[in-house]
């Protein structure tokens, strides 16, 4: 479950060390490290702001590094907050609000205010992190916190998760941690058998309604389409309910994006002017009041289909409406918002592509169904190393959560790969992921959509450093991390949906706009199999 943590078949990866440095050509890397041997310095010859790192808090580090003062500036009170508030929004945009001082600290660490501050949060001060060095120590729960902060500077209100701190919000020290995320292991394991047949199903439902809406109108919108199915299949596959059959109707998707904008308003744009959406959306909370009605059909709708998860959740101690409202969370929230995003994106990247990496997708899609007698199985879905790449490069390139906070527990020091810098205890950090994972350092052709990046032996080392999942793509999740728990069924049904669209389609063509969550697609046409 992509969390938007940010949230199977629960796969088992080598832990690699996070020091070396591996770039997607393919390189000689030597098999004996270095030797840290700490350099003295006196206090002559060392610059006031300077001293040297002889161990840091973000791993081991290949070279000793000069621990500088963290730069940037938090600016004047109030008026500090809400100038990078709105440059961030409106004059610059994330990516170029980050770049910018990038430039001008000469550092990819640096102090900043976060939105949305104001009345919403108490306190919008962050060290951010914006490199694939320094950005890990977000995950490293012996060094940082992470309660409250899945949102960020500010927290929803509880009234939006019928008074409870979901699971999202606890931090892996807090007892209930634990609990809720062996629940959503066992939820994901219960589904095993589901996953396969109940996406087949509903994504042949969708695309035989693109071809339909193509026929009339020369255009099918996927966006809209694509969500309800979304939904319909986590419902089907999870707690085994068709939505249709239930009060919920074909409603889902419109009672979700609206609890959904409630939950992170103050961190969207919804494209009307700054006058406008800054006192609307940036300024105070929307009343939760407003959203409850919805809400509790939502939960109605989990607390009556979610049968034996409730009794596993009672065995473990937890209530049954504890446990339900987890589950909406964890599917509405971070499943289906993570699947809204990241399915519309492998839309966008392939079909920008081209017909190329189409028909290469095509070939070995088809390819491997065919050698397996027909059928599409696990270790078929193995086998296909470019629709397995495409997937892991979407998610580096376009991670569905950009933003990571941690709280640090400890002083400590952190490193990028130029300077090392202390951080005090209490300080809150912040990661900017298309950054992180677009490191010019540790990526080759980091600001290009690579189709073969991940493929071979280097590009399963290049794996660490995709982190969309609340940690490495090398590492999987338990009760005593924060790593989203459905991180492997996010990646299988990622690479289910290219195989349903290539088993179907030689190529497809695409019309790309902006949306406030993900991209706004349409496709223009449609090639059928003819291979």
């Amino acid at each position: 479950m992509a969390s938007v943590s940010a949230p199977s078949p629960m796969y088992l990866h080598p832990r690699i060390n996070q020091s070396t440095t591996v770039r997607s050509t393919p390189l000689k890397l030597s098999s004996s490290r270095s030797l840290f041997r700490p350099i003295k310095a006196s206090a002559s010859d060392t610059p006031p702001d300077l001293a040297v790192a002889t161990k840091t808090g973000s791993g081991s580090g290949s070279k000793d590094l000069p621990i500088r003062s963290i730069p940037g500036s938090y600016g004047l009170p109030i008026i500090g907050p809400l100038k990078d508030r709105h440059d961030y929004f409106y004059n610059q945009k994330p990516e170029e609000f980050f770049k910018s001082r990038i430039r001008k600290y000469n550092s990819t660490v640096f102090r900043v205010n976060m939105p949305p501050g104001g009345f919403l949060a108490e306190n919008p001060q962050v060290v951010a992190l914006l490199d694939g060095k320094s950005f890990p120590v977000l995950f490293d729960v012996d060094k940082v916190e992470k309660k409250d902060l899945f949102t960020g500077t500010y927290m929803p209100s509880t009234e939006l998760t019928g008074g409870y701190r979901i699971l999202s919000y606890l931090d892996p020290s807090e007892p209930n941690h634990a609990k809720l995320k062996s629940l959503l292991f066992y939820l994901l394991k219960s589904s095993r058998n589901r996953i396969f047949p109940e996406f087949k199903a509903t994504y042949s439902e969708l695309f035989d309604s693109f071809e339909k809406e193509l026929a009339v109108n020369g255009k099918a919108d996927f966006n809209g389409p694509g969500d309800a199915a979304a939904f319909n299949f986590l419902a089907r596959a999870m707690y085994g309910k068709n939505p249709a059959d239930t009060k919920l109707g074909s409603d889902a998707t419109k009672l979700i994006t609206k609890w959904v904008l409630f939950n992170l308003h103050p961190l969207l744009t919804l494209g009307l002017p700054p006058v406008i959406e800054t006192p609307l959306i940036h300024t105070f909370r929307l009343p939760p009041s407003l959203v409850k009605s919805d809400y509790n059909r939502l939960y109605e709708f989990f607390l009556e289909s979610s049968g034996e998860i409730l009794v596993e959740a009672e065995r473990l101690g937890i209530s049954r409406e504890e446990a339900a409202h987890n589950l909406l969370f964890a599917t509405c929230f971070n499943t289906w918002g993570g699947m809204k995003i990241l399915f519309s994106n492998l839309v966008k990247r392939v079909g920008r592509a081209g017909t190329k990496l189409q028909i290469r997708l095509a070939e070995e899609i088809r390819s491997v169904i065919k050698s397996n007698g027909g059928e599409l199985t696990m270790g078929g879905i193995e086998k296909m190393e470019l629709t397995k790449s495409v997937v892991f490069e979407c998610l580096r390139f376009e991670p569905p959560v950009p933003a990571q906070y941690a709280r640090a527990k400890k002083d400590f020091v952190i490193e990028s790969h130029d300077a090392a810098f202390r951080v005090k205890a209490g300080e809150l950090l912040y990661g900017y992921q298309p950054l992180a994972t677009k490191d010019p350092k540790i990526f080759d052709r980091a600001e290009e959509f690579v189709p073969e990046r991940f493929l071979g032996e280097e590009g399963e080392r290049l794996l660490r450093h995709v982190v969309w999942s609340n940690g490495p793509e090398t590492e999987s999740p338990t009760v005593g991390n924060k790593q989203c728990a459905g991180k492997d069924f996010v990646v299988l049904v990622a690479r289910l949906f290219l195989i349903e669209i290539f088993r179907r389609y030689d190529s497809f063509d695409i019309e790309v706009g902006s949306s406030p969550l993900g991209s706004s697609v349409k496709f223009t046409s449609l090639r059928k199999a003819s291979f």
